[in-house]
């Protein structure tokens, strides 16, 4: 199994826990962090919208948590044709990512697009030192 269809995989599987009782659109994420690690993430809506957590947001706390600070590769997927990360995880990815790193989109049946970091947010916030 490569590396993308083992983000595929636990990505689809962080999907189907997705709580998402407002929207019924659930999304899920996986990363590889720099270690080589894997860590996933579900959508988490609120009655007090906006305050729900997105897939993405979820993944990288994960990630945090047992002590990784870059990610290397990431799949968020969706039962839809497109599903980028949004604005707010897109920065929230750069945190943790270098200009190259891969996002992968994909629908349930597999990967439909791949973007580098820079192609989704060609000017994102950085600290000064970061490469």
């Amino acid at each position: 199994m490569s590396r993308v269809d083992e983000l595929f995989a636990a990505a689809k599987g962080a999907r189907e826990k997705a709580y998402a009782p407002y929207s019924r659109f659930q999304v899920g994420a996986a990363l590889i962090a720099g270690d080589g690690s894997l860590h996933t993430g579900c959508n988490v809506e609120n009655a007090a919208f906006p305050e729900g957590v997105c897939a993405e947001a979820g993944a990288i706390s994960a990630m945090v948590l047992a002590g990784q600070q870059s990610i290397s590769e990431v799949l968020v997927v969706a039962d839809a044709a497109l599903c980028t990360p949004c604005g707010g995880c897109r920065q929230k990815l750069n945190e943790f990512a270098g200009k190259d790193m891969t996002v992968h989109v994909a629908d349930l049946n597999g990967v439909r697009r791949s973007f580098t970091m820079d192609e989704l947010l060609p000017a994102g916030f950085e600290l000064e030192e970061k490469d």
